[in-house]
C-alpha cells in the first residue's frame, strides 16, 4: 500500500500557502517527496487570482475585513478569483494520473464527494455556463472541475497546475463565509450552505475519505524547520 506524507492543518497568510503548494509540487516532480495531502486556513483573508488572471476591480487592492488588509495573491494554478474567508482549502500533489485534465480533476474530486457525503452533503460536478469566461468570480460560475450541491449552490471551487506527470490539485471549501464581503468584493450575492461541523471534523473525515478512495496510509508529519526554510526561501 502506498505512503502519502499528511500534513497538519496550516494557518497563514495566502502568499505562504501557495509557496507551500508551489514548493510540495517541485519537490514531487523532482522525485524528493511523496504524494501529499494537506488542508489549511488563510490569515489575513485574502483574495487569490487565477495564474493568468490579469483584469479585476482596482478597489480589491485596499480592502479590509475586522481591520486588516485582504491580501491579494496569485495562485500558481489557473481559474477564477477565490475570496478567502472561512474557507477552508485542500491541496493534493500526485502523479500518475494520465494525460486528460478532467479525467485528473475527477479522480481527485470523488474523495471530496465521498466524504462531505458521509458529513449529509451530497455534491456533483457542476457545468459552467455562458457567462463563465467572462466572470471574475469562481464561486460565480461552477465548471465540470467544481463541486456543487444537488440545488446547484457551489460548495467546492478546484484549479489545478501541471509539471511533466505531476499535479496540484487545491482548492476552496466555503464553509462560513461573510455574506457582506463577499458581496463587496464581487458585487454578487452568495448562496450560502449551513454548514455546522467544526473544521477538525472536516478535516478528518475527508482524510479518511483520501485514505480509501487513494487506497494509501498516511504518514502524518508537519513541515520541518529545514522544510520551512526551504519554502520562504524559495
Amino acid at each position: 500500500m502506498d505512503k502519502w506524507r499528511l500534513i497538519p492543518c496550516i494557518e497563514a497568510s495566502g502568499q505562504v500557502q501557495m509557496a507551500i503548494d508551489t514548493w510540495l509540487l517541485e519537490q514531487h516532480r523532482t522525485h524528493h517527496h511523496p504524494p501529499t495531502l494537506r488542508f489549511y486556513t488563510w490569515s489575513p483573508a485574502a483574495i487569490s487570482l487565477g495564474y493568468h488572471q490579469r483584469q479585476f476591480p482596482e478597489f480589491w487592492k485596499s480592502l479590509t475585513w475586522q481591520g486588516q488588509a485582504i491580501e491579494l495573491v496569485r495562485r500558481p494554478s489557473g481559474g477564477r478569483a477565490v475570496l478567502h474567508q472561512g474557507d477552508l482549502t485542500y491541496a493534493v500533489i500526485t502523479s500518475g494520473l494520465g494525460s486528460n485534465r478532467m479525467q485528473a480533476y475527477q479522480a481527485i474530486c470523488e474523495f471530496l464527494i465521498q466524504g462531505w457525503k458521509q458529513l449529509g452533503i451530497e455534491l456533483q460536478y457542476g457545468e459552467a455556463g455562458r457567462g463563465y469566461i467572462h466572470n471574475p468570480n469562481c464561486f460565480g460560475t461552477a465548471t465540470g472541475a467544481d463541486l456543487v450541491t444537488k440545488n446547484g449552490v457551489k460548495l467546492i471551487g478546484s484549479a489545478q497546475l501541471r509539471r511533466d506527470n505531476t499535479i496540484l490539485q487545491h482548492g476552496s471549501m466555503r464553509i462560513k463565509p461573510d455574506a457582506k464581503l463577499f458581496a463587496q468584493v464581487f458585487e454578487q450575492e452568495i448562496d450560502v450552505i449551513d454548514v455546522e461541523m467544526t473544521i477538525e471534523t472536516l478535516i478528518n473525515t475527508l482524510s479518511k475519505a483520501a485514505r480509501e478512495h487513494f487506497n494509501i496510509d498516511f504518514v502524518v508529519q508537519p513541515l520541518t524547520d529545514s522544510e520551512w526554510s526551504e519554502i520562504l526561501t524559495t
